[in-house]
């Protein structure tokens, strides 16, 4: 198992290693900082002595070299926007993510778990179909829409919500509805597939013959069994879920290192692009190896081929 967890862990470091040097180069495609950052006014002396200080004057290569060797250092450079070291504003911004993506994650999937399994007791009994049409209706509905619905419903129509901020509980309701609503249509109809395999298993068959209730099975016999395939798209999900807080943050206005990677972006502060970046990627990176341990533990055939 530690030799899988290991080989992993390189494979994934190659990732994020080749993702590093791809951003640090985009982000220079996005223009000259020295147009945002000084006043309309400036002259071309002006903007030189500016990238001069800053070293975007360096050619490419020279730039990247001095970024990697900053790097190995634990240097990630100052922001710009921010006239703060990067990685220090990217920590303070990045609980705020993780806090709105584990409460809408782990929301999706214990209403998933419940739905799908008690869609899978009856398959197409009334139940049933009404937990297919809104999962599938949650799955394929796009989250930027569905964020705009919302405001226009719950915030500009019926004044229930605020539109945007983390002020009290009240605005933490609409993104992490937003933000569930894709998991949990996909992971329902994952549980309920699953299940139903389950449910027609000799061992639940024997179960019932024996008198053991039906919510036990349902709920302690076959859902565990019926995990598996929950686990990988609850992975799959997760890491994605990490990306898609950028727009949602950016709709919501909410103070999470997706919105922060946006205002980076059109800031052109290329030190905080990189940062974001990393720590977006260092997160997904180990998200990935939890996730490959759960696997493991639950299925015993796994942890024979990594051994």
């Amino acid at each position: 198992m530690f030799a899988y967890v290991f080989r992993r862990s390189i494979q994934s470091l190659i990732a994020v290693a080749g993702l590093l040097v791809l951003v640090f180069f985009l982000s220079r495609l996005t223009g000259d900082p020295a147009y945002l950052y000084l006043p309309l006014d400036s002259t071309e002396a002006q903007r030189q002595a500016f990238n001069e200080l800053n070293g975007f004057n360096d050619p490419l290569y020279v730039q990247f070299g001095r970024y990697l060797v900053d790097l190995v250092q634990l240097d990630f450079g100052t922001a710009l926007s921010r006239n703060r070291p990067a990685m220090e504003v990217t920590l303070e911004a990045f609980p705020e993510t993780l806090k709105l993506a584990a409460i809408a994650m782990s929301l999706a999937i214990a209403l998933a778990l419940v739905v799908g399994a008690l869609a899978a007791a009856r398959p197409n009994g009334f139940f049933d179909r009404v937990a297919t049409t809104v999962s599938l209706a949650g799955a394929s509905a796009p989250d930027f829409w569905v964020a705009i619905v919302a405001i226009l419903v719950f915030s500009v129509s019926l004044g229930l919500l605020p539109t945007s901020g983390t002020g009290t509980p009240l605005h933490w309701i609409m993104p992490i509805a937003v933000l569930m609503l894709r998991p949990f249509g996909l992971l329902t109809q994952v549980v309920r597939g699953s299940m139903l395999g389950v449910l027609t298993s000799p061992y639940v068959k024997t179960a019932r013959a024996k008198g053991v209730s039906g919510r036990k099975i349902l709920f302690v016999h076959a859902l565990r069994n019926a995990m598996l395939p929950v686990v990988t798209v609850a992975g799959d999900l997760t890491a994605t879920l990490v990306n898609g807080a950028v727009v949602i943050e950016t709709i919501f206005g909410w103070p999470g290192i997706g919105k922060l990677m946006i205002d980076a972006i059109l800031r052109r502060d290329f030190a905080l692009i990189q940062s974001t970046v990393l720590v977006t990627a260092v997160a997904i990176f180990v998200l990935n190896i939890v996730i490959d341990l759960i696997y493991a533990a639950l299925d015993p055939r796994i942890r024979h081929q990594a051994a």
